[in-house]
């Protein structure tokens, strides 16, 4: 039997290999953070474990961003292991004897796996990563309250906050529930449609009227963010793709806790 392939498989014993760069951003992952960490040892008392673990936080998104989500969730998992191992008392075990630390590496394996899935689809889409110290703290301090608040409502708010000021916006509400109207989206990857036909807002700037935002938890609609715009221009796609993170985040706390309102 004659079997024609679309092009040439590598394979080793049977198995496809991974291309080479996907090898080596595996291997950064489980390195760089490593030795990353080592690098922070001599300033451990003098900087806090907020801003260690946004060090490592952008060091998962390099990864992420030269390789794959697998290359990410690695470089994610070591980050964690060395922040306990290195940057928590005690150190150099991994034990954590502060609460506090135990919540900051956790959030930082949260984080860590939320940048490297935008880092993945920033590098699919080949665009420029999300690195910006100031975005990055806006998911964590979302992913903190995601885990931490009693009211999806809560984090509903915040984001809504969070937003406004992101993307430069002069109003911004919530609407639970079924979707009304066909309003111009803002999308997952950042990229912004009225109907069938994509804009181009860095040319064109933001539709007419309110674009909507809709947030999704386990693969269920559960709400939109309606977005009006500001008068300044429209925010670069690094800012709109940490947008559609943090309504990721809401849905994730809407599925989680259930709406309790309407915004």
């Amino acid at each position: 039997m004659n079997t024609t392939h679309a092009g040439p498989v590598r394979t080793t014993f049977g198995w496809p290999t991974m291309p080479v760069r996907d090898r080596a951003a595996l291997a950064a992952g489980l390195v760089a953070p490593l030795l990353v960490s080592l690098v922070l040892v001599p300033f451990r008392t003098d900087l806090s474990h907020t801003n260690a673990a946004l060090v490592l936080v952008v060091v998962v998104v390099a990864v992420a961003a030269l390789g794959s989500r697998l290359a990410g969730a690695v470089a994610a998992l070591s980050a964690a292991a060395w922040f306990d191992f290195f940057l928590t008392r005690p150190y150099e075990t991994f034990d954590i004897s502060a609460g506090a630390d135990i919540e900051t590496a956790l959030l930082l394996l949260v984080v860590g796996l939320i940048v490297a899935q935008l880092a993945a689809r920033a590098r699919k889409l080949e665009v420029i990563t999300v690195t910006d110290e100031g975005y990055l703290a806006r998911i964590h301090t979302t992913a903190d309250l995601v885990r931490s608040a009693k009211s999806a409502d809560t984090v509903v708010d915040h984001v809504r906050g969070e937003l406004t000021a992101l993307l430069g916006l002069s109003g911004c509400r919530f609407e639970y529930g079924t979707l009304l109207g066909r309003p111009p989206r803002l999308g997952k990857d950042g990229a912004i449609s009225v109907g069938r036909r994509t804009w181009d807002p860095d040319r064109d700037g933001w539709p007419e009227g309110e674009t909507e935002l809709r947030a999704y938890g386990n693969g269920h609609y559960l709400g939109r963010f309606m977005l009006t715009p500001g008068p300044g221009p429209v925010p670069p796609l690094q800012a709109r793709l940490v947008a559609v993170t943090l309504a990721d985040q809401t849905g994730a706390a809407l599925d989680t806790a259930g709406p309790v309102g309407a915004g």
